[in-house]
């Protein structure tokens, strides 16, 4: 907007004070009173969006005015007007002099505010709460940067624009139905993260978790994970503030960690209770009597009390949700900090529903009536939670959801409607996860089928469910169709998006991954070489992506024997994974893995046993004991006591192992049939060929009732069996033994050892 535009012939914007992902806040002059005020704008919507989104972002926006302007307290920003002027929705308020509770603290680099203001504040933030839970409104966004100090002291509790109207829950509930993300995640109830409804005492959790940052300097959950802050709210008791800042005064201390109940009935029963408490520890004043009470609440079940014992859940808008801004960020500093105040919230600038519609597709269908708002959103919502309940890893309930959802969508808009086709993606890739790779690709390939006929055969989305297809085909062993569909997505990627394009890329990768399972080496590692430097080029040297690459061509380099260069990689991807993803994460801790196996390889096994040592120890503190990964560490711990000859020491450790595995895992699961071995491998070093006769043969029958006679570690697992035959003295039978492996090698065309 140009500096001199007038909104509806009054409203003279003067400077640009914030800005969010569709709103502004200006400084304007309002002309015909002669003050200065803030306006908020809203962005001219483009043709990009959704009708029925750009419906509800009004009626949002609208609502959001309609509840500010019906507040009247000293606690709460004063708005003195609303509308819509040539498409922009516009909401006219005071304009504050201050700072809020984001930029206080960054004005004090980062360290807590003064005991006295903190204790002020919350005396005045829980009387502006009590006022508005009396009106039967719940701000559900509460936060340090929607709080403001202004100059002469007071505090103001600023942008009611997710606010929900008690009387009038049908209503919005509609509109929360979208799935649109609300409030933010260092400052959420753990009723809002589990989905559930919400009252005035999320508020007060909100306050909680406020009262604690300023007073400590510190969230109560201070991770830079989104999932951890929200895990930590549901399920972690927090620290006492005082153990953070030990001059913070007793009542108070109570009074935070009271807020910061897990459930709503353990909090106080409304603000107007905490405000009492507050200045009765502050002053000793006595609370008030007869002070109006609320309604009951909204009755809310604890997640971990659900009946059935289910696990308790993260809702669907937390998919690839980030943590935002903690008020000790750097990111409130200037306008970016009135922006975090006054603008939009992200109840206001979230995409549209549902997923991208990147191409032209046909109408519902002839004789089709035109879906409602509603059923649209709600499907969308549970597109969104079926995706959640994925990313959580409860694929079968995930894969019942979108089962559903694509059903819904079929009636309601066509079989080969994007919305509906969205819909049998996700139900093809959680039979992918769920083992039934046949299913998948049976699915992935109709799905491919309909976004050709609907989007054209280079859309993004036909070439992501047609590159899937290659994915499952991999799964079930067909590793050479599956390089012919790479290939050919990757051709019509190159053609449409460039050789650079992220997409291209992936799959370029893919391909490399393909050609290294159908044993072309070398064509392999030079593929993803060339994706690991383009990847370096434009995403960075430390970008996921290019790590995952990097990790890739170091594994093709052990497969050529290439030692040396394949532990340089892998420490290479560990060191960079280390530093980008932390010393725990899961990649990392892959890379330390290979790079013991690297070790090995080059008869380093003292280093690798050290290696495979604290890898195994950090594995049992991230997941614990009996996690595979942690018992595939302590495998590496035995192979390679075995390979200095402390045999003893290895054998104990294989068969600790191989008991967990056979408990954990089964006993014919290849991890236990790898440890089963492992224990012949020690006893028979031990002189102990008898014993080691009986495992190697167990491995064996076990391989071949699983795998088939003529698998290649079934016929490994007979060869082990002949040579301990020999050892014992068994000739004949080891040399029978050793005939019939070799012929059913050339019968599969395998290579001799």
């Amino acid at each position: 907007m140009a500096e001199t535009r007038l909104i509806q012939s009054r409203y003279r914007l003067l400077d640009l004070i914030g800005r969010g992902g569709m709103g502004e806040v200006w400084r304007a002059r309002d002309e015909s009173l002669g003050r200065q005020v803030a306006v908020k704008c809203l962005k001219p919507v483009g043709p990009q969006h959704d009708r029925d989104f750009i419906r509800i972002l009004r009626e949002r926006f609208r609502r959001e005015a309609r509840v500010a302007a019906a507040l009247q307290h000293r606690g709460v920003t004063v708005v003195h007007d609303f509308g819509e002027s040539e498409g922009v929705l516009y909401l006219v308020m005071e304009l504050l002099e201050g700072r809020n509770l984001s930029q206080l603290l960054e004005d004090n680099k980062q360290h807590p505010l003064p005991v006295p203001d903190v204790v002020d504040i919350a005396e005045q933030v829980a009387d502006a709460l009590g006022y508005t839970h009396q009106q039967g409104i719940v701000h559900r966004d509460l936060k340090p940067a929607n709080i403001m100090r202004l100059d002469d002291g007071t505090v103001k509790i600023c942008d009611f624009g997710i606010a929900r109207l008690g009387a009038d829950i049908g209503f919005t509930s509609r509109l929360t139905g979208t799935g649109i993300a609300m409030g933010t995640p260092h400052y959420m109830s753990p009723e809002q993260i589990s989905g559930g409804e919400v009252d005035h005492r999320s508020d007060l959790y909100s306050l909680g978790c406020v009262l604690y940052e300023i007073a400590t300097g510190v969230p109560p959950f201070d991770m830079d994970d989104a999932w951890a802050v929200l895990v930590g709210h549901r399920d972690t008791v927090p620290e006492p503030p005082r153990t953070h800042r030990a001059e913070l005064p007793g009542f108070f201390d109570r009074v935070v960690l009271d807020l910061l109940a897990k459930t709503p009935e353990g909090r106080p029963s409304d603000a107007g209770d905490v405000r009492a408490r507050i200045a009765l520890g502050r002053t000793g004043e006595q609370p008030q009597a007869g002070r109006v009470r609320l309604a009951p609440p909204v009755p809310f079940e604890h997640p971990a009390r659900r009946p059935g014992g289910q696990p308790p859940r993260l809702p669907s808008w937390t998919r690839d949700m980030t943590t935002g801004h903690k008020a000790r960020s750097a990111a409130y500093s200037g306008t970016a900090a009135i922006d975090q105040a006054l603008a939009l919230t992200g109840a206001w600038t979230t995409g549209a529903v549902g997923p991208p519609r990147t191409g032209a597709f046909p109408p519902a269908g002839a004789g089709r009536p035109t879906p409602s708002p509603e059923l649209l959103a709600t499907l969308a919502s549970r597109h969104s939670a079926g995706l959640n309940l994925g990313r959580l890893g409860h694929w079968e309930e995930a894969g019942e959801a979108h089962r559903a959802v694509a059903a819904e969508r079929a009636l309601a808009l066509g079989p080969d409607h994007p919305d509906t086709l969205a819909s049998r993606y996700e139900v093809a890739f959680t039979l992918s996860r769920t083992g039934r790779a046949a299913d998948a690709l049976r699915e992935f390939g109709q799905v491919a089928e309909g976004r050709e006929r609907t989007l054209g055969p280079d859309h993004p989305e036909t070439l992501a469910a047609r590159q899937e297809t290659a994915y499952v085909l991999g799964q079930l062993g067909r590793h050479f169709e599956a390089h012919q569909v790479y290939a050919a997505v990757l051709a019509s990627r190159e053609r449409s998006m460039g050789p650079d394009h992220p997409d291209t890329l992936r799959c370029r990768h893919n391909l490399a991954f393909s050609l290294s399972r159908l044993g072309r080496l070398e064509d392999s590692y030079r593929m993803a070489r060339e994706v690991a430097d383009a990847r370096s080029r434009l995403l960075g040297a430390t970008h996921p992506d290019t790590l995952v690459t990097l990790y890739e061509v170091a594994y093709t380099l052990g497969r050529l024997d290439r030692w040396t260069e394949a532990l340089q990689t892998y420490r290479e991807v560990a060191q960079a994974r280390a530093v980008t993803l932390g010393a725990h994460h899961p990649d990392t801790l892959s890379a330390r893995y290979e790079t013991g196996i690297s070790l090995g390889r080059l008869g380093r096994s003292a280093e690798a046993l050290e290696l495979y040592r604290a890898l195994a120890d950090d594995r049992t503190r991230v997941a614990g004991p009996e996690d595979p990964e942690t018992l595939r560490a302590r495998h590496g711990l035995a192979v390679n006591l075995g390979r200095m000859a402390r045999w003893d020491e290895a054998l104990a450790e294989s068969r600790e192992v191989c008991a967990i595995r056979e408990r954990t895992l089964g006993p014919d699961h290849p991890d236990t049939l790898v440890s089963r071995r492992e224990v012949a491998v020690g006893l028979g070093w031990l002189g102990r060929w008898a014993d080691a006769l009986s495992g190697y043969r167990a491995v064996a029958d076990a391989r071949e009732r699983v795998l088939g006679a003529d698998h290649p570690d079934t016929l490994a697992s007979r060869n082990d069996e002949a040579h301990c035959l020999e050892q014992l003295g068994r000739g004949p039978e080891a040399v029978d033994l050793y005939r019939r492996v070799a012929d059913l090698r050339r019968q599969r065309g395998i290579p001799p050892h």
